[in-house]
């Protein structure tokens, strides 16, 4: 009896032990794909791409937001002088490192204790007619003969353009009235008191004697000039390529307005140019120069003429100009002291205004108004100064009795609107 065949097995089965035949198999590639995956780095997130020069485009935290531990912050990237951040643009090893040390905060404010111009901008002002170079020019004019005399390019028809002999050129001017040249002298050397005469062209006084050494070769134009034999004049020293100044937004913006002028602070500085801050430091001097000398013929005539000329804040200032590396020069200050104080009534309303409108000054003004206060010496300081440097000085004499008071009592003003706003700015 033949035996019965075994009956073959079906697919299923079949499959199921290739499977179990290929488990080995898989287990050991799963084994060696976990294996390399733990050797393997985690992927680095995107790279972005590099900032800008403050921070524009970087990552939050390099745009002042949220997030991210060492970053630099958009606000901290507007601290940094401008020389740290020309350093880490250019890299090396001076360059700051991302996560490194910063200067501090407030070493690129103009500003130092809330109302001082910083070092580092004062260092950037022009430097004016240096007193080394003022007292050669002053000495080679008064030993100058004078070669010839124009009209023109020294304001009033009364005053002349002098060639000397030296070949040096000064503007001579005669005054209406003898008060206003030695205002302009005793301006000139309150500057000097003050600290600021740099800014001021040098000056000294002549007498005109029609038969004398010093203007014989011009004789004959001297009888063209109407000038009276006698007479004191002043020789400015003539400086090219000058030209005219607007006054800055602080002023010009507001007033044109109609606005009443707000004081000039150190929170009213941010994000204004160097140049612009560098022109800032010599306005405070010249602001606060002709509120003590009661100058009206300058920024304030301006002021006062905005009352039928709404456009004039934008136009030229009068008797300021600037020279040709950025310096302002302070013109024609015969208006001052003597002239100016006989007319406080008419124009302190303008002029007292104009200084409060300042609250940031150099400090070396700030400490020679401060000592000319405590020792009430304004007029005494004066004085000694104008008749050690100027031999005419009696020619013309010194202020009244009066005057010297009203010297002294703006003096004060000045210290105590100072003191003010020192206080304001401790608050803020």
């Amino acid at each position: 009896m033949r035996r019965a065949r075994r009956a073959a097995p079906g697919p299923l089965p079949l499959l199921g032990l290739l499977l179990l035949g290929a488990l080995p198999g898989l287990w050991t590639v799963l084994l060696r794909r976990e294996a390399a995956a733990q050797l393997e780095p985690e992927p680095l997130p995107p790279s972005e791409p590099p900032a800008g020069r403050w921070g524009w485009g970087g990552s939050p935290a390099a745009r002042g937001e949220s997030g991210g531990g060492g970053q630099k912050t958009f606000r901290t990237l507007l601290a940094m002088p401008e020389a740290a951040t020309g350093q880490e643009e250019r890299g090396g090893e001076e360059r700051f490192a991302v996560t490194g040390s910063l200067p501090p905060a407030d070493t690129a404010s103009p500003v130092e204790r809330g109302i001082f111009w910083s070092r580092e901008l004062e260092e950037q002002v022009p430097p004016g007619f240096a007193a080394e170079e003022a007292a050669a020019w002053l000495s080679a004019a008064r030993a100058a003969r004078v070669s010839s005399l124009e009209r023109g390019g020294c304001g009033r028809s009364s005053n002349r353009l002098a060639r000397l002999s030296d070949g040096s050129r000064a503007c001579v001017r005669y005054g209406i009235n003898p008060e206003q040249i030695q205002g302009e002298a005793l301006s000139y050397h309150l500057a000097g008191v003050l600290g600021m005469q740099e800014r001021l062209p040098p000056m000294a006084l002549a007498l005109v004697e029609a038969r004398g050494r010093q203007w014989e070769p011009v004789r004959e134009e001297l009888r063209g000039s109407h000038w009276a034999e006698g007479a004191v004049v002043s020789l400015t020293r003539w400086v090219d390529n000058l030209t005219a100044v607007v006054a800055p937004a602080p002023w010009s913006a507001e007033a044109g307005a109609g606005r009443r002028l707000q004081p000039l602070s150190a929170g009213e500085l941010g994000g204004l140019p160097p140049s612009q801050l560098v022109e800032l430091v010599q306005w405070s001097d010249l602001i606060l120069f002709d509120y003590l000398t009661a100058n009206f013929d300058r920024l304030v005539s301006n002021l006062f003429s905005l009352q039928w000329d709404p456009r004039v804040m934008r136009r030229a200032t009068s008797n300021l100009l600037r020279a040709p590396d950025g310096g302002l020069v302070f013109m024609d200050n015969e208006a001052g002291l003597v002239h100016g104080y006989r007319l406080l009534a008419m124009w302190d309303p303008y002029n007292e205004p104009l200084l409060r409108s300042v609250c940031v000054f150099r400090e070396g003004t700030a400490r020679r108004v401060a000592e000319l206060h405590r020792r009430r010496s304004a007029a005494a300081e004066l004085r000694r100064r104008y008749r050690a440097r100027e031999p005419l000085w009696a020619r013309l004499g010194f202020l009244s009795e009066r005057q010297a008071e009203l010297l002294q009592a703006r003096v004060d003003f000045v210290h105590r609107h100072i003191a003010h706003c020192r206080a304001q700015a401790a608050v803020l």
